[in-house]
């Protein structure tokens, strides 16, 4: 599917609810599924990815079904061998979370996933996983992954990448081992498992960088879920870099492990106002205020990087905005999503008349840069990037098309209507 997208004169105008936050709810259906119990979610994603690990979970044996507004989990606590492969689709987070629930089970399992998670690493959570007594047979450490279910002993993990994905694996791991897993990371990556399976009874604790877990049992319970942080970023970029904008971001996760989007956006000058904070389900939430600005270059490095990982396709398109250089480094893990995000975001934006440079382990990016467009550009089937330059096509003097646009519904199938009607 090809998308065309014009230039707006006129600004953003109003206020978007913002849909379902995707790693939340790709958590709260595995977690209430390891509930012995009736577990309501509300406000569950409907994006692609989330209905993957709900699919999986249903095929190892738990009830579940749409109601109303919730998604009601029944289960007794434990998973049943499935009757065939489960398919991931193209979620990282359910196969790389999954194999740390299935690691541990009585039974066998293969786990599967689409040409571009069938390229991604999985040695990451593959090899610490065998060292808790796991044994996952793979190709080059890549999906497919054959699960054969052993009892698993605690470990002491020093992980050299930040990386909510391979730490929430470990400690889902670690709520079926024997002993106490303890994980450590560099920086502390977003922390919606910690937060979810304390607020489910697990004996879990955190202290500075270092998370530890026990064999625990999780108990049923209502959980709200919050608007996704990282679909709100588009929103946030867009009423930021296009004239005489102003809106309402309603019903955000404001998880700091996840805000690094605004602090970068704040250190670039961006006028950004947080009301109504509150807490829901262990989360922290509320509205962002957003009005254009004049923005300024900075660095994004370090211990921010892992607090706004997903966003920096759109960070490089704020960017493009903002007078002087403004470099991302430290990112090198983007080279590792469902596409090499630097070169895809460096090529794509270039093509429109960005100054950006590719890095090893970033981009450089020179502004502040009128785009051109009037040109046709990849998607590289990655959702971000495509709703990354659907915003930089909002400033664009011509327009541009996007071609597979499609791939946006992974993660936020509403995308393009929300952002109908906030444009005058």
């Amino acid at each position: 599917m090809q998308k065309v997208v014009k230039k707006i004169n006129s600004g953003l105008k109003g206020s978007v609810t913002i849909p379902a936050d995707k790693s939340i709810s790709h958590r709260a259906v595995m977690f209430a599924s390891l509930a012995n119990g009736k577990s309501l979610i509300k406000n569950f994603s409907k994006g692609r990815d989330p209905l993957s690990s709900l699919n999986v979970c249903k095929a190892l044996g738990i009830e579940a079904e749409f109601k109303n507004d919730f998604l009601i989990i029944n289960s007794n606590g434990k998973f049943f061998a499935p009757s065939k492969p489960l398919d991931c689709g193209n979620s990282g987070t359910t196969m790389r979370l999954m194999s740390g629930i299935l690691a541990g089970q009585n039974f066998n399992s293969v786990l599967i996933g689409d040409e571009s998670l069938s390229k991604r690493p999985m040695k990451r959570v593959i090899e610490p996983l065998s060292l808790m007594g796991a044994q996952i047979k793979s190709c080059d450490f890549k999906a497919p992954l054959n699960i054969i279910g052993k009892s698993l002993h605690a470990i002491d993990y020093v992980s050299k990448l930040a990386s909510a994905q391979v730490k929430s694996c470990i400690l889902l791991a670690g709520l079926n081992a024997q002993g106490t897993t303890s994980f450590t990371e560099p920086y502390v990556s977003r922390n919606h498992t910690e937060i979810m399976l304390k607020y489910m009874g697990a004996n879990i604790n955190s202290d500075e960088n270092t998370v530890t877990i026990e064999k625990s049992e999780l108990e049923p319970k209502t959980i709200e879920i919050c608007g996704d942080i990282s679909s709100a970023a588009f929103f946030i970029v867009a009423g930021l870099i296009v004239p005489n904008s102003k809106i309402i971001l309603k019903n955000v996760g404001l998880n700091p492990t996840r805000t690094g989007i605004i602090e970068a956006a704040e250190k670039m000058g961006g006028h950004i106002e947080i009301l109504d904070k509150k807490a829901v389900s262990g989360e922290i939430v509320g509205d962002i205020q957003i009005s254009y600005s004049e923005l300024k270059a900075c660095t994004v490095e370090g211990k921010l990087i892992p607090r706004l990982i997903d966003e920096l396709p759109i960070i490089a398109v704020l960017a493009t905005q903002a007078q002087g250089t403004t470099i991302v480094k430290d990112a090198q893990d983007l080279r590792n999503k469902e596409s090499d995000r630097i070169k895809a975001v460096v090529a794509e934006l270039k093509k429109i008349g960005a100054n950006i440079k590719e890095t090893f382990d970033g981009f450089i990016i020179n502004g502040k840069t009128p785009l051109s467009g009037g040109i046709q550009v990849e998607s590289y089937h990655d959702h971000r990037l495509a709703m990354s330059l659907y915003v930089a096509g909002l400033i664009c003097e011509n327009p541009i098309s996007i071609n597979g646009f499609e791939w946006v519904d992974i993660s936020f199938p509403e995308f393009a209507k929300l952002f109908n009607s906030i444009i005058l």
